[in-house]
C-alpha cells in the first residue's frame, strides 16, 4: 500500500516548479520571523539547522544550540526587539538552497538593516536555515527609496 501511494505521489513531486519552492521558502521565512512575533523559543529553533552557522556582528554561532543559546536573550520580554520579512527568494534549480532577503524592523516598524538568510531543502522536504549573515543597523531609505544592494544580515 505504501508503495503504491508513492507511487501516486511521485508525479506530483516531480510536477514541483521554482514557482513553487520559492513560495515554500518564502512561507518558511514568514514563519520563522513569526517565532520572534509570538515569542516562541522553541519553534525558533526547529527553523534551524543543526550544522547552522549565524554570523553576527560580534561573533560567530555556530551549530543550533550555540545559536538557539545565543538568541536567547531576543525571546525574553514581552515585545520582540526587532521583525524581518522575505521580501525576495531566490531557489537554485535543483530545489536544494535557497536565499531569503528583506528588511529587517526596529519595534516601530522602522527599517534598520536587511537579512540574508540561506535556506536548504533537508531530506524530509522541510526547509531549515543554514547560513544567516547579520548587519550592523543602517539608516536605511523609507520603502520605495532609493536602492542599494543588500547589505548583511538579522
Amino acid at each position: 500500500m505504501t508503495a503504491l501511494v508513492w507511487l501516486l505521489a511521485a508525479p506530483c513531486l516531480l510536477a514541483e516548479t521554482n514557482a513553487d519552492r520559492q513560495a515554500q521558502v518564502r512561507d518558511a521565512e514568514r514563519a520563522f520571523a513569526k517565532t520572534m512575533a509570538d515569542r516562541d523559543h522553541a519553534a525558533f529553533a526547529s527553523f534551524v539547522s543543526a550544522e547552522a552557522i549565524f554570523l553576527g556582528r560580534d561573533r560567530i554561532l555556530r551549530g543550533r544550540k550555540e545559536i538557539v543559546d545565543g538568541w536567547k536573550g531576543f525571546y525574553e520580554g514581552p515585545q520582540a526587539p526587532f521583525s524581518w520579512e522575505p521580501e525576495s527568494v531566490e531557489v537554485l534549480d535543483s530545489g536544494t538552497i535557497a536565499l531569503s532577503s528583506g528588511p529587517v524592523r526596529d519595534p516601530n516598524g522602522k527599517r534598520v538593516g536587511t537579512f540574508n538568510s540561506v535556506w536548504r531543502r533537508e531530506g524530509d522536504g522541510t526547509w531549515k536555515v543554514v547560513l544567516d549573515k547579520g548587519c550592523p543597523p543602517c539608516d536605511c531609505p523609507p520603502a520605495g527609496g532609493p536602492s542599494g544592494s543588500p547589505g548583511g544580515g538579522r
